[in-house]
């Protein structure tokens, strides 16, 4: 057996066998080996936008919840706005409700009393009538007199 033959059939073998493969079986190899590297790549970058996406989700959370609580102190505020006004307008609307009660209350005090003066200027008028009439009726002495005045000062 000669050497270099089967060194130079082995040669030829290979070259075939790596003609073979190149031909035939690399390019599904690498055409899955660029399939898979564009997947990988896709989902790097689907995950990258994710993170991003997520960081903008928390951003804009974070956002509406501040948002959310100084809309909440606003309305705290105006409701405290609100219940000062409605405490001083109940407070004005007693004040004024009171003072018309204390005039109507004098109104009527000072009808009262004018109409007892007058039942007084009534009576007493009356008395000095009869007292009047009973001195001219009788003789004026000073027993008599005196009587007319005690009984005067009994019926005041």
């Amino acid at each position: 057996m000669n050497i270099n033959l089967t060194m130079f059939g082995q040669l030829i073998m290979f070259a075939m066998f790596t003609w073979f493969c190149m031909k035939f079986i690399w390019p599904p190899i690498v055409a899955a080996m660029d399939e898979r590297k564009k997947r990988i790549e896709s989902g790097l970058i689907a995950a990258e936008r994710g993170l991003s996406e997520h960081k903008e989700a928390q951003q804009k959370a974070q956002e509406m919840l501040n948002q959310s609580k100084d809309q909440a102190a606003e309305i705290i505020a105006n409701a405290g706005r609100q219940a000062s006004t409605m405490v001083e307008d109940a407070k004005d609307t007693a004040s004024q409700e009171a003072d018309r009660i204390k005039t109507s209350a004098q109104a009527e005090i000072d009808q009262e009393a004018n109409r007892v003066r007058n039942e007084l200027k009534d009576q007493v008028s009356d008395l000095v009538m009869q007292g009047v009439n009973s001195v001219l009726a009788k003789e004026v002495d000073a027993k008599t007199h005196k009587d007319m005045l005690g009984k005067l000062s009994q019926t005041l």
